[in-house]
């Protein structure tokens, strides 16, 4: 087998089989993988255009019942600080973000266990009545169907649930044992059955992560077709289980930015902020990989060094509209525009 042959066929056929994929991990050099880029960048213009769409993210609430082996925020780590931010202050974060053209809200919380669904409900119900048009995206983990399905109702468009790892074993290497990959995929469906845009995920170059766990992620994410896919390099944090191991490679995670662009050719794929923090220029090189879209963190400063899911994350300290000219002169030197819009799965603005 030769990788460059297998990444023509996932262009033409969307599919490789469990063996090619390993193969394709194991073996692919950095001509190969700039291949892909090219590849894959030309799929993301037929669809999307040199447009980037640009979500502002409210990281609204630190507190987590849960104590995966990586997360800054793990419930066993007590040198965080908890926070929780009201309705009011986030409808503040929000409008700082509409005024410099941002049109989609991801609301992001650690998984709390026990969820102001009234309250949340009402949030969701006065973002879509405050900011017409608006797209409002949540990221709160693992929920009952009844919760989803409440704030469907109230607004909510997108929900990002990232699966973590396809595989089993490497999921339970990753979390402790009540928590269940079975479960997290069951989540996802319901999302997708509740009509959400929804989106999965995986960190590249996480501890014990192999190509056959990199090959189940890829199988399961053709399968299940999100509409959006986040994909970011693990990076450790110091007061966590893994904070002593090795942070994933910048280039293993272009290669799946790539690769996942060429299987899933319209799907919403951010250049994430963890590419940013491992390198100075990482979230303009996942758009030159395939990336469309950018997620600036609309979080009060204040607080924004609470919500540190691994070491060294890099924040929005100069303030949005400093934020958003940089954004915009940096796409402008590659050739790309941000574009005020929701930028919804398949909306071909081109």
């Amino acid at each position: 087998m030769e990788v460059r042959k297998l990444i023509d066929q996932l262009d033409v056929e969307k599919h490789l089989s469990c063996r090619e994929w390993i193969y394709l991990w194991q073996n692919y050099s950095d001509a190969d993988r700039l291949y892909a880029a090219e590849l894959a960048v030309k799929i993301a213009r037929t669809h999307y255009g040199k447009n980037i769409f640009v979500r502002g993210i409210v990281e609204f609430a630190n507190y987590c019942s849960n104590d995966c082996f990586y997360c800054g925020i793990r419930r066993s780590n007590h040198k965080v600080q908890r926070y929780s931010l009201s309705n009011e202050q986030i409808k503040a974060c929000c409008r700082s973000g509409w005024e410099n053209g941002i049109r989609t809200f991801v609301l992001q919380s650690g998984e709390a266990g026990r969820l102001d669904l009234e309250r949340l409900c009402n949030l969701v119900r006065e973002l879509k009545s405050d900011f017409p048009e608006c797209a409002v995206t949540l990221s709160l983990g693992e929920l009952a169907f009844a919760e989803y399905q409440a704030l469907r109702q109230a607004g909510a468009d997108r929900y990002l649930l990232r699966h973590e790892s396809a595989n089993s074993g490497h999921y339970r290497k990753m979390h402790p044992e009540y928590m269940s990959l079975q479960h997290r995929l069951e989540c996802l469906d319901m999302l997708k059955t509740l009509g959400y845009q929804t989106g999965c995920g995986i960190m590249t170059g996480s501890p014990f992560q192999t190509a056959e766990c990199l090959a189940d992620d890829m199988l399961f994410m053709e399968k299940f077709q999100p509409h959006m896919v986040g994909i970011g390099p693990f990076i450790p944090h110091c007061d966590t289980p893994f904070g002593q191991y090795p942070a994933g490679s910048l280039e293993l995670t272009l290669m799946a930015l790539s690769l996942c662009r060429i299987m899933l050719p319209e799907v919403l794929l951010p250049a994430t902020t963890a590419l940013g923090t491992l390198q100075q220029d990482g979230r303009i090189l996942g758009i030159l990989a395939g990336a469309n879209v950018i997620m600036p963190n609309l979080t009060p400063p204040a607080v924004q060094n609470n919500y540190n899911l691994y070491n060294n994350k890099i924040h929005t300290d100069d303030g949005v509209r400093q934020f958003m000219q940089q954004l915009h002169d940096q796409l402008a030197q590659i050739n790309y525009t941000a574009v005020v819009g929701r930028g919804d799965f398949g909306d071909k603005i081109c």
